[in-house]
């Protein structure tokens, strides 16, 4: 099972447009970013999804201080594609950041890549 925690201000939301897809290898759980950081330090879950109002910079402040820019990658208010978001994960994203405007679109999009590299 693939854990991944949501945070911001969409957090609800993209939690539930997440589990509206009913990918059954996705434990999808609303959080907060420094709740996120810690679990994810202690190996307790797989990917973090943050919001904000750009999508560039408060979605994920604490996880890019706490755990590096290496991990992280916000799409800020853009759709990436399928191939990009592979790419992304390929090269060990784990955590992304992306507008409130965006969850219809960018969320699905994140979970099926991420089910799909089960």
């Amino acid at each position: 099972m693939t854990k991944i925690l949501t945070g911001g201000v969409g957090k609800v939301e993209v939690t539930r447009t997440i589990g509206a897809l009913g990918i059954d290898s996705l434990d999808v759980i609303a959080s907060s970013d420094m709740d996120a950081a810690m679990k994810f330090r202690a190996g307790q879950a797989d990917y973090y999804l943050g919001t904000c109002h750009t999508g560039a910079g408060a979605s994920l402040g604490v996880l890019v201080g706490l755990m590096g820019s290496a991990v992280c990658h916000t799409f800020g208010r853009g759709v990436p594609t399928e191939a990009e978001v592979d790419a992304l994960l390929a090269e060990g994203k784990k955590v992304f950041g992306f507008s409130m405007d965006q969850i219809d679109a960018v969320a699905p999009l994140l979970a099926r890549s991420i089910a799909a590299r089960g």
